[in-house]
């Protein structure tokens, strides 16, 4: 799925993409997969095994929900976190490339 450029990727396609980025330490975060950048929690899957949570900027995130609704959104969990939810079965690995690099640099920088 993931490498045909149809929307649909799954935790394996998250995980090659995440472990080619420099740092990344692959672990678990509340018993499920995760990625830590150094020591800065940076993604995990959900329980539900099928929604990515994500460190992103808050503008990041309003724009995104906004422009893909379908794809992305928080709980009132998240609300005061910078960090979104994503549903694996509605992004393409491409955008997951591009958006990964950004929330990389967006968890890399912060203190």
């Amino acid at each position: 799925m993931g490498k045909t450029g149809r929307s649909g990727i799954t935790w394996e396609d998250v995980r090659r993409l995440a472990a080619a980025l420099p740092r990344t330490v692959e672990g678990t975060s509340y018993g499920t997969p995760a990625f830590h950048i150094g020591k800065k929690f940076w993604l995990r899957m959900k329980e539900d095994g099928v929604t990515l949570v994500l460190r992103i900027s808050f503008d990041e995130r309003e724009i995104l929900m906004q422009a893909k609704p379908q794809t992305f959104f928080i709980t009132d969990h998240y609300r005061d976190y910078p960090a979104m939810l994503i549903r694996l079965a509605k992004i393409s690995e491409g955008e997951m490339k591009d958006l990964l690099a950004r929330s990389y640099e967006f968890t890399s920088r912060r203190k």
